[in-house]
This record gives structure tokens, sequence and C-alpha cells, in this order.
């Protein structure tokens, strides 16, 4: 015989190998499943006027007196408002639900958030959108969405994921 082992086997692929293969899959999985679905989330805008250099010509619009009025300021101290800790900050919610007050809001309770949120959002009801927007402009809350799962339809919900 010769020196030459002849031992016969299979050599495995690392254990990185295959959880990238499985996390490729997972993702192709979950891009066919959630194609063509549309988010329920939306971006709330904020809007910078700047001064223009030049002295804009004014144009009439339609009927003059035919203007749109402006809607009415938010009453803040009319809507309720609960604030969701859902990040690994200790007081998150109870510190944003302060600076809610103070900028006139009512907050009727604080707690913890269990489920996935993408962001800091403020979740509504479908009649109180504006306000809804408004509470996060005043908080410097990016996002906004419809209210879903077992959130209260009289209320206003901010889901925190990150200080503000």
């Amino acid at each position: 015989m010769s020196g030459r082992p002849t031992q016969r086997g299979v050599v495995f692929p690392s254990p990185v190998v295959v959880l990238s293969i499985v996390a490729v899959a997972m993702a192709a999985i979950a891009f066919f499943v959630t194609r063509g679905v549309e988010p329920d989330e939306r971006d709330v805008a904020t809007t910078v006027q700047s001064t223009p250099s030049q002295t804009p010509s004014v144009e009439p619009t339609g009927k003059p007196g035919k203007q749109k009025p402006k809607p009415k300021p938010i009453d803040r101290a009319s809507f309720f408002v609960e604030v969701y800790n859902n990040s690994g900050i200790t007081g998150l919610a109870g510190s944003v639900g302060t600076q809610a007050t103070d900028a006139g809001w009512k907050v009727v309770g604080t707690d913890n958030w269990y489920g996935t949120v993408s962001g800091n959002t403020v979740f509504f009801p479908e009649r109180l959108e504006r306000a809804a927007k408004q509470l996060a402009l005043d908080l410097g809350i990016q996002r906004t969405a419809p209210a879903v799962g077992q959130m209260r339809l009289d209320r206003l919900t901010i889901v925190l994921t990150s200080p503000l």
C-alpha cells in the first residue's frame, strides 16, 4: 500500500455560506410577496419659504373675492394623544408626552408599544388626519399613517422608535 490516506468524505459549506443563501432566498420571497402593495405610511412634508430677490408680479387668479377660506387653526387641547415607546430608551414616551403637552396637546397616556414600526410615526383615524399632521410638525416627527390594528379611533397615537 502507498502512504496515501484512503478515507473519503464530504466537505460541507461553511455556516456563513448557508446563512447567506437562506438570507437571499428570504429577501426574494419578501420581494415577490410585497410587490405591488401600496404603503400605508406617508411622509409629512414641511415647506420652507424663501424670500424672493425680486418683487414678484401679481396676477389675478380667477374671480376676485372668491378665494378659498383658510382652514381654522387646530385646537390642540381638543384632541386626545397617546404616546408609545417602541425603542430601548427608558422614559422616551414620557418625555415626548411632556413635549406634546407643552405644545398644547391633551396627552392621555404613555406606555410601551409591542410590535414593529419602521420609524417615529403619528397614527391617526381618518377624520383626524389634519390634526395628526400638525402634531407631527409640532414634535418634529417625519411620518404619519392611518391607524392600524387595535389603535383607538378617537385619538392620535404616537409610536416612537428613536429620540426626537
